[in-house]
């Protein structure tokens, strides 16, 4: 089977930056290639990401998210069944409800299997920032929860971790 972990944000923007900090994590972890396992992030949006997507049978997908429902740093599990859609703008605001209407409008393949893994920001806007203290606390249980979802051995994947992540500010 054939895994894309795809870690959505834009690091220069504090908490935004979530699921690239949490691919980088996922890369020092995981097997060499022979794995099946492809680790990709992104700053796309939109329908950009559609050609993320193709060759894949699944897909994990990291984001932040802010909803001022939950306490930042919060983990949400979610599934393109769970997300509705909205009306975008504009192609560059679709969202992954979009994303999955197009590719069964137009024929193309997309995976079956779509799980996300949303982080409850708490400071997505400030440029230049690091990542919130709560938001930078639930990386390594985001990372825990992405190996379990590719029913990978959590405590083998730990056994091979380096030292913790450490993340720098930015300019």
């Amino acid at each position: 089977m054939k895994t894309l972990v795809l870690g959505l944000g834009n690091d220069l923007l504090s908490d935004d930056g979530i699921g690239i900090v949490v691919t980088r994590a996922l890369r020092e972890r995981l097997p060499a290639d022979e794995s099946g396992v492809s680790v990709v992030e992104s700053a796309l949006s939109g329908l950009a990401l559609l050609d993320l997507f193709f060759g894949y049978d699944r897909v994990v997908l990291v984001d932040g998210i802010h909803t001022g429902r939950r306490p930042p740093g919060s983990i949400i599990e979610l599934t393109p069944d769970d997300l509705r859609s909205v009306v975008a703008p504009s192609p560059h605001y679709a969202g992954l409800p979009e994303l999955l209407a197009v590719a069964r409008n137009l024929g193309l393949p997309f995976p079956p299997d779509v799980r996300i893994l949303a982080v409850e920001t708490q400071d997505p806007w400030t440029i230049g920032g690091t990542l919130s203290a709560p938001v930078r606390g639930a990386v390594e249980e985001v990372v825990a929860r992405v190996l379990a979802i590719l029913s990978l051995e959590v405590g083998a994947a730990a056994r091979a971790a380096g030292p913790p992540i450490e993340e720098t500010p930015h300019a």
